[in-house]
């Protein structure tokens, strides 16, 4: 009598090899689709500057003017109060490094544009909080070797929060827990040293 070979494993190693197939992929995904009248939307980032996966130009970077670049986004879902973005490089050697936070964004907003001011506290009521240098506003790419990645994170979210301006990202993401109604997702690249 012939068994699929997986059958005559010992029971241990069978399980082993179920468990490892549930193991879910960590792969990134640009958006986060979600229900909108029936139908499956899909809330999106985009710059004009760079595609999801390219290279950022060095403009946004410390080797050009280390400004902000555009950003813009997609209808979210209903119920969006306010926007908050997060930048971060995951490649750091030193671990994750915040080049960006912003939140309180106004629900109507639907892009940021290039040069954003660093202020603390904005004109529309939106908040900048610490990056990895201490101060608020946008601080670019400048990785000390190799290519790094450079996640910009936008959650839609169902509430407008009562952080402060200078909150750590460890703060903000404690306030946005429960409250995430989507998320985009766009990635760019970057190298000091090409």
């Amino acid at each position: 009598m012939s068994h699929p070979g997986w059958l005559i494993v010992g029971l241990g190693t069978a399980l082993i090899l179920v468990a490892c197939q549930l193991v879910p992929l960590q792969t990134p995904t640009p958006t986060v689709p979600f229900e909108q009248g029936g139908a499956t939307m899909a809330f999106q980032l985009t710059s004009s500057a760079f595609a999801h996966g390219q290279p950022i130009p060095a403009q946004y970077t410390c080797r050009g003017k280390d400004i902000s670049p555009p950003l813009s986004w997609s209808d979210p879902p209903a119920g969006t109060q306010s926007f908050a973005l997060i930048c971060d490089d995951p490649d750091a050697p030193a671990g994750d490094w915040v080049h960006w936070l912003i939140y309180n964004l106004p629900a109507t907003a639907r892009s940021l544009p290039e040069g954003m001011p660093t202020d603390g506290q904005l004109p529309d009521g939106s908040r900048q909080g610490l990056n990895g240098w201490r101060q608020t506003g946008y601080r670019g790419p400048c990785p000390p070797s190799g290519t790094h990645r450079y996640f910009f994170k936008l959650y839609a979210l169902d509430t407008t929060l009562s952080l402060p301006p200078g909150a750590t990202k460890q703060q903000l993401l404690e306030a946005m827990k429960g409250h995430v109604l989507a998320q985009a997702e766009l990635m760019g690249t970057f190298s000091k040293f090409p």
